[in-house]
């Protein structure tokens, strides 16, 4: 599991964040003032990048949190069977067989290049070069 270590202050909206054992997506990311006895709260919204739930949590601050390392890569489209697609890794050239996304099924077609993530041992189609 490739992962660092920050604290929730230093996050912002839209990078990533590890609750639940799955990467998420920071959606929304809300501070409170101290009181007079407690520390500064933040409460945290984030969505699963590979499989979309949302999930929030409420902490200090100062807490430590593991944020994922993404690994974003470029593979060619071999072929497309069904609802899985076949890629080959443009440095690798290893073959992969990924999940074909929803939103992109118009898209992609054999021979164009694709642009995927890999993070916490998981893989998934982004966007179309």
């Amino acid at each position: 599991m490739s992962t660092k270590v920050v604290e929730i202050k230093t996050l912002k909206v839209g990078k990533y964040i590890v609750l639940g054992g799955e990467a998420s997506k920071i959606t929304s990311l809300t501070t409170s003032s101290p009181g007079k006895h407690g520390a500064a709260k933040a409460r945290l919204e984030a969505v699963g990048i590979f499989d979309n739930q949302k999930r929030s949590i409420v902490k200090p601050v100062d807490t430590k949190v593991d944020i994922p390392i993404i690994d974003k890569r470029v593979g060619q489209v071999l072929s497309i069977q069904g609802e899985n697609v076949q890629l080959m890794d443009m440095e690798s050239y290893e073959t992969l067989d990924l999940p074909m996304p929803e939103d992109l099924k118009d898209e992609i077609s054999e021979g164009i290049e694709v642009e995927y993530i890999v993070a916490l041992g998981n893989m998934k189609i982004m966007r179309t070069k």
